[in-house]
């Protein structure tokens, strides 16, 4: 694995905003709000020759009326004992306070190196001021930044690919991204940690607890995934605040970013109009999925149940009605395990390539037995079919007349290559080229 550097403080002391300029992205919500930052978030730097992830964690409080403060600590803790280097952040206008010095005292326990690092700094005064977190004890050098525009980041990557031990760092290419994504309050973020055998995100009853999309990498069992917990999607209605907004924003690109999506829904719920809207977002996108019916045991059920939900549910995925449905469970963790292992299966089928031998050999008979409908005294003939080079499954039909073949017939090729080649989950498309 990569070298990882944390990235601890007090809440608005512009952690997030160091992770972006050391990214060089703006996957870190930024927001004057206190404690927008909950779960950790992992993104790599690239410096020179080295390559290292960096991890943004939840500003460290306590005492407070935040009913999330315990699970912050928790994350927070977790994110100093997986790193190789700390960097503890303080904010140049506010000077030491008093959480200052409880985080001073919590990584003085710890055995890596800590950088001391005061952010806001964007004048010749202001970095005279950083002198005074030398009184802190905790570093024999303070690095003197202004995360917001990068002043003093090349000082301080240097003194971090200093501390960093040497290592190897893998690379994602190749690498099956399962994005888990629905309505707040379905169940996502217990998935994730179910999955990965950890507390990986904050699991709270309130609603919306999850607001950045959080990737983790599973290798262990013959497996190898990263999988992304996604801020819960509310109608655009009822985004009110711009925390909301920039979470719904995370959470498309999410999708965007990911080859396969766990669409989970709220069985008691049934699949509503928002549920909807993420399918369609998610096939907009041409990416597989698997639909996860959670909290399918506070359902009362009898014999017709399970079969009636099903059949609503796929009529009103129509006409992409070829979707492996999973009904689970998170409290008793039944069926969880075998959600992820559809996701994977989807995924290798969203990668398959079909020969074109085979492509021809079995839809040129079928098209031969059932050919287009003419139109205007014209017949349509198809002479050649080849998959495309594309990420998700493509095919060509070569005909004399393309323009003619309706919508109707496109759906029944459609329908003969999910049956032969098994395509269940995946978006195909076809294209019909002039030969």
């Amino acid at each position: 694995m990569s070298n990882l550097v944390a990235i601890v403080g007090r809440p608005n002391v512009g952690k997030s905003t160091l992770f972006n300029r050391l990214t060089e992205t703006r996957e870190a919500i930024i927001d004057p709000t206190s404690g927008v930052t909950r779960d950790r978030k992992y993104g790599p730097v690239h410096w020179g020759n080295r390559e290292f992830r960096v991890v943004d964690t939840g500003g460290y409080i306590s005492n407070s009326d935040d009913v999330f403060e315990g699970d912050i600590r928790k994350q927070v803790h977790m994110a100093i004992d997986e790193a190789d280097v700390i960097l503890f952040i303080v904010d140049v206008t506010t000077g030491i306070t008093d959480l200052d010095e409880v985080i001073a005292n919590l990584l003085r326990r710890q055995k890596k190196p800590v950088l001391l690092v005061s952010n806001k700094v964007d004048t010749s005064v202001k970095e005279a001021a950083s002198a005074e977190f030398y009184s802190l004890g905790i570093a024999n050098e303070v690095y003197s930044i202004s995360a917001n525009n990068g002043y003093g980041t090349g000082d301080l990557l240097q003194a971090i690919v200093a501390q960093l031990p040497e290592a190897v760092s893998p690379s994602d290419d190749g690498i099956p991204r399962i994005a888990v994504v629905g309505k707040p309050n379905v169940g996502k973020s217990t998935l994730v940690n179910t999955i990965l055998g950890e507390e990986r995100t904050i699991v709270n009853e309130v609603a919306g607890t999850t607001r950045d999309a959080v990737d983790s990498r599973f290798s262990a069992f013959g497996l190898d995934f990263i999988i992304t917990d996604t801020a819960g999607l509310r109608r655009k209605n009822k985004v009110e605040e711009n925390i909301e907004f920039y979470t719904m924003v995370r959470t498309y690109k999410a999708i965007e970013r990911s080859d396969v999506c766990i669409l989970m829904i709220d069985a008691a719920d049934g699949f509503s109009k928002q549920d909807l809207t993420i399918f369609y977002q998610i096939e907009k996108a041409k990416k597989g999925v698997v639909v996860v019916v959670n909290k399918w045991d506070l359902i009362e059920k009898d014999h017709k149940t399970h079969d009636e939900f099903k059949k609503d549910l796929i009529e009103k995925l129509a006409p992409f009605n070829d979707v492996p449905i999973i009904f689970t469970s998170n409290h008793t963790k039944q069926r969880l395990i075998k959600a992820l292992e559809m996701a994977l299966k989807v995924y290798e089928d969203l990668t398959k390539k079909i020969s074109t031998s085979q492509l021809n050999d079995y839809l040129l008979e079928i098209i031969t037995a059932t050919p287009p409908p003419a139109l205007k005294g014209k017949y349509i003939k198809i002479k050649y079919i080849t998959q495309l080079p594309s990420r998700s499954p493509a095919f060509a039909f070569f005909c004399n007349l393309p323009q003619y073949i309706k919508e109707p017939y496109k759906r029944f090729l459609e329908n003969r290559i999910r049956e032969r080649f098994e395509f269940t989950g995946v978006p195909i498309r076809l294209y019909f080229r002039k030969k």
